[in-house]
C-alpha cells in the first residue's frame, strides 16, 4: 500500500483549493474528523465488508460534535467511498500544513513536566516566535519526563530546555 502521505496530498490539495471562502471553518470540521477516524474501533467497523459506506458516513456523522456543513459531508463521503478513511488524520495534518504555510504560520508543541498557565504560555509564545521567527500556533503536551523545563518541536524542528536533556549532555560529556 502507499504510503499516507502520498494518499493524503491529492485531497488535502483539494480540500484546500475549495475551502478558501473559509479556512479556519474547514480546518475546524476537518480536524474533528480526523479525531474520529483515528478510533481504531471505527477503522475496524469501517474495514469490515457487511457494512456499506452509507453506514460508515452516518455512523461518523452521528458521532461529530457539530452538524457537518454540506462541503464537509460531500468531503467525508468521498473518503469514505474510496476507502481512504485511515489517511484522514494525515489529510488534516497536511490541510493544516498548507493553511499555515498561506498563513505564514507554524503548529508547535510544547512538551511540560507540569502545566504552564496561559500568561507564562503567552510570554513563551512570544519569545518562541522571536526565535523561530514566524508565527506559531502552540499546543501543549505534558511530559513528566522531562524532569523540568520546556521541549518545543515546530516541523523538523526541535528546542530541548528540558531537565532531562540537560542530564543526557552531561551523562554523554562525564563518559567521553
Amino acid at each position: 500500500m502507499a504510503e499516507l502521505a502520498t494518499i493524503a496530498r491529492p485531497y488535502a490539495e483539494a480540500l484546500f483549493k475549495s475551502s478558501q471562502a473559509d479556512l479556519n471553518g474547514a480546518a475546524a470540521w476537518v480536524d474533528q474528523l480526523a479525531a474520529i477516524a483515528a478510533n481504531p474501533q471505527l477503522l475496524q467497523f469501517a474495514d469490515n465488508p457487511k457494512v456499506t459506506t452509507a453506514q460508515v458516513f452516518d455512523v461518523i456523522s452521528g458521532v461529530s460534535k457539530t452538524a457537518l456543513p454540506d462541503n464537509a459531508k460531500n468531503f467525508l463521503r468521498a473518503v469514505i467511498d474510496n476507502g481512504r478513511l485511515v489517511a484522514l488524520p494525515e489529510i488534516a495534518a497536511q490541510f493544516r500544513a498548507l493553511k499555515n504555510a498561506q498563513g505564514g504560520s507554524s503548529d508547535a508543541v510544547v512538551y511540560s513536566a507540569f502545566p504552564i498557565d496561559s500568561v507564562a504560555l503567552a510570554d513563551l509564545a512570544a519569545t518562541l516566535e522571536k526565535r523561530f521567527a514566524r508565527k506559531l500556533n502552540l499546543s501543549v503536551a505534558l511530559e513528566p519526563t522531562l524532569i523540568g523545563g520546556i521541549r518545543v518541536a515546530v516541523g523538523d524542528e526541535v528546542l530541548d530546555t528540558s531537565v532531562k536533556a540537560r542530564l543526557e549532555q552531561m551523562k554523554v560529556a562525564l563518559s567521553a
